[in-house]
This record gives structure tokens, sequence and C-alpha cells, in this order.
């Protein structure tokens, strides 16, 4: 056993352990039956009948010993929150002695009965006690003071942002909040999921690994299958499969799935996150517009019992309707002149004069891109779909039917960022093949985000999709927005880190 990175605390917990086997006490045994969880107790407990709780089964891990001679108190901690436990020497005679080899952070099993202690607090009296899993290492346990003007103080927390992504364990054990923000991003994927299958949608997989990415502007993580010799590249977006599987029959898919783009990371963006793609068949983006914000309160009422949220420090409303603004008219409202159809020079021009930096080898896609994301994304806060984007930014929408050089697609903005897309999917075959195409050149021309031509999906385009609407959400940034968090990496389990340096 190499020692060397173990504290003096720790290699004496090691020693414990030892000693623990030395006395028959299996440090990990297989398995321990449980009745009870602290919640059903807490919940359940009664002083009118306390006999309903006079036999429970309770596991979890010790967060504080509080020892007074022949008896002691311990609080443990399983999923649903802490319980206190009371131990007396005469009811464990023959392990009273040897407790003094357990320690903070070890999980253990007890069987007892519920009762109130003197001060109130409904509590376990132990009448056995199963170690089952020794802790090595040391919990960075927070402590608690109180002055005399009653102000708590916190000493120790484990707060550093950085230790906390990384050990993401340790986290879940010592801070509650974040246990609360993970079960509520559960809650919202759920209800989500509940939401499209009363509707009927099915929800289906498409391939991670692909031969051919594409359904978005990103630049793909590639990787090497070594028996058949090709590159593959990680799945960018659900759309194209989930597409082919409208012409194959279906009326309505979802898929909830994670996505991967080789991109800069900040507090809205991670290289693998989670998104939500549905298709349903004979609808327009009109009514995936009233679909999306149906779907979102009801999340949000499910989740939050509230059509609002703080995040961010500002008031965040789900009411309906979301407010709804064409693109162009936000340009003309911000600059004074819509920029649609203006060439590379004039672009370049117009942001300079509005003080948006633009990389010089950037197309008129960039530019307008950039010149929204600026000047007008940061002061959506409310819920606002925006909609009727340039052709050129949108090569898999369909054609305003009214409007020329327009798409129907909307984009969801809250609080300045983009948490939905969406389209009236484009199914002429000729036209997505020119748009895929015209794709294919701005990559030659350096824009490594440019799609690529899949022959494959125009081919199923060729044998007839029906006319439909698709939705993509990021789940990531809704849960966001619903738990308050305002970092990505907050509600990621294990987000991206750099390597920690030796």
């Amino acid at each position: 056993m190499n020692t060397h990175s173990y504290n003096e605390q720790e290699l004496h917990r090691i020693e414990e352990l030892s000693s623990l086997r030395e006395l028959n006490i299996n440090p990990y045994p297989h398995t321990f039956d449980r009745t009870h969880s602290s919640k059903d107790i807490l919940v359940t407990f009664s002083d009118e009948n306390p006999e309903v709780l006079s036999s429970v089964s309770v596991a979890g891990r010790i967060m504080a010993i509080r020892t007074m001679g022949k008896a002691s108190f311990w609080h443990i901690l399983d999923q649903d929150g802490r319980i206190q436990i009371y131990l007396k020497k005469d009811d464990l005679p023959d392990m009273y002695e040897h407790l003094k080899l357990f320690d903070i952070g070890d999980i253990i099993g007890v069987e007892g009965y519920v009762f109130r202690t003197k001060v109130g607090e409904v509590s376990i009296h132990v009448r056995t006690i199963t170690l089952l899993s020794k802790s090595i290492r040391m919990l960075p346990i927070a402590k608690e003071e109180i002055t005399e003007t009653g102000e708590k103080i916190v000493h120790d927390a484990f707060k550093d942002k950085e230790s906390r992504y990384r050990r993401r364990y340790i986290d879940l054990i010592v801070n509650n909040d974040i246990r609360t923000t993970f079960i509520k991003r559960s809650k919202i994927i759920t209800a989500m999921r509940r939401y499209f299958d009363e509707r009927n949608w099915l929800e289906v997989e498409t391939p991670i690994l692909q031969p051919m990415y594409g359904g978005a502007s990103a630049r793909p993580f590639v990787t090497h299958h070594n028996t058949l010799d090709v590159d593959l590249y990680l799945r960018i977006a659900d759309e194209l499969y989930l597409k082919r599987l409208l012409v194959g029959g279906f009326e309505g898919v979802y898929e909830i799935s994670k996505n991967f783009r080789n991109e800069g990371m900040d507090k809205s963006h991670n290289p693998e996150y989670t998104a939500m793609e549905i298709y349903v068949a004979y609808k327009d983006y009109h009514w995936m517009m009233e679909m999306t914000e149906d779907c979102l309160n009801t999340i949000a009422k499910s989740v939050n019992r509230s059509e609002t949220v703080i995040y961010d420090g500002k008031e965040i409303s789900f009411a309906l309707p979301f407010a709804r603004k064409k693109m162009s008219e936000l340009f003309v409202e911000t600059i004074g002149v819509n920029p649609f159809g203006f060439d590379r020079a004039a672009l370049k021009e117009l942001a300079q004069k509005h003080s948006v930096a633009i990389d010089p080898a950037a197309n008129e896609i960039k530019i307008l891109d950039e010149m929204f994301s600026e000047l007008i994304q940061p002061k959506l806060i409310q819920p606002t779909f925006v909609y009727d984007y340039p052709l050129e930014m949108s090569p898999l929408a369909k054609s305003h039917r009214t409007e020329q050089g327009v798409v129907e697609r909307f984009e969801l903005f809250i609080n300045g960022g983009e948490v939905a897309n969406a389209f009236s999917e484009l199914n002429d075959p000729f036209d997505q093949r020119q748009r895929l195409e015209q794709q294919a050149r701005l990559k030659t021309e350096g824009d490594d985000e440019a799609m690529v031509v899949d022959e494959d999906f125009l081919f199923s385009l060729e044998i007839g999709m029906p006319p439909a609407a698709g939705l993509g959400i990021g789940i990531d940034r809704l849960v966001m927005i619903l738990t308050g968090e305002t970092s990505i990496r907050d509600v990621l389990f294990f987000p991206q880190m750099r390597p920690e340096v030796s």
C-alpha cells in the first residue's frame, strides 16, 4: 500500500481498518436490509402512536458524533437527509467499546425503535449497528458557530468551486443545496418526458457514433473504429436521424440525449451536454411555438410549484403567452436598420459602427450572428421567441411561406441565453441539397462549423418526409434557469475539467 498520499488522520483510519478485521468485523459487507429512509421516519413518527415505528432499519453516512460516556448521539445522512441516532452502552454490550473505531464518513446500518428526545428531536434508539463501509479519506465537514447576537457563522465549508467539480461525490455529501439542484434536474427531465408521453410521442434512440455528423453548425469530436478502419464522429445533434424516422412513418418522435461539440467552455457551454429534440409530423413552427411555451410552463409549475423563478437576481416569468419578436424588427429597434441581405462589406461596416468585434475572416452569416448576440440577445430577459431568421443562417429550415430570403425558424431566449431552437422543417430534397452544398462551400472557405452533405439523409428526403415541426431544447440551460444556478458546471454532475497538475 502506498501511504504517501495519506495524512496522519487517514493513516490512523487505516490502522482502525486492521483493528476491525482483527475483531472479525467486516468493514465492507455485501448487503444490508433497510425498512425506512430518514424522510419516512421524520414524516411518519407520531408521539401519540410511537409503536408504528417500533422496529426500523436505516442506513446512512455518519456526519456527526457526540459521545457522553456510556451513551452517544450521532447523525447519519441518507439520500433524503439527516436523522439522529442514539447509542447506549447497555443496549450494545458487545459492540459499544468498538464504536471508537468508527469515524465521520463511515457508512453504517442500524436497527432500533424511534422516539423523541427530551429536547424534541425525533431519533432512532439503536439496538444493533453494522459497519457497511469504512471511510479512509477525511470529509471536509463544516463547523457552525452561533455568535452572541444569534448569527450563524460557518467555518471550513467545502466551497472551492474547482474542488467541488472535480470531486462531486464529496460535494453531494457535504453540501445539501447541490443535492437539491440535481434532484430537481431529474424532476425537470421527468416532467418533460411525461408531457411528451401523454401526447403519444415516441421516445427513441439514435446513434452517438456517426459516420457523418450533421444537424447543427458545430465542430465535432473525431474518433476511429479499428475494425472498420474508418473515422467516426460523436453526435453533435439528433436532427437528421430523427427526421429519417419521420420518413419511416413515425409521426412524433423525441430523444433526450448526450451531444458533443468540440468548442470552448464557459458558464453556458460544456463540450458534453444534454439536449432534447422532438419532431412532429404535419405541424409547423407556429404550432411548435405554442407547444414549447405550454411545455415549459407545465414543467415550471410541476417542479417549482410556480410560474416564476428568481434567476441571476431577476424574476423570470413562465406565464403564458411568451413574448414574440421578429428578428428583423429587433434589429430595427436596436440599430435602426434591418441588415438582412447586406453584403459582407456592409455588414462589417455596420458591426464596426456599433462596436461589435468581428473576426476578419468571418462570413456574412457569422457577422450577422455576432451582431445579434452582442447587441440584442442580452436584452431578452423574459422568455422571448425570436422568429423568422435569414435563410443563410438556417440551412435545415423551410423557406418562409410569404417572405423572401427568410425561413420559418424561432429561437427561445431567457435571461439573454438561447434555450430552444425550432423550425418548420425543410422537406424539399432539392432545396435541401442546394443548402447543404452551400454549407460545404463555406467549409472549404474556412468555416469549420459549417455542415457537410449527408447523401443518405438527402436520399431519405427523396423517399418523402411529411411536413413537420422540429424543436431542440438545451436541457442543461433550462435546468440552470429553473434551479437558479448561473453556471452550467453547477448542473452537471461531472463537468469537463482540465487535468490536474501533479
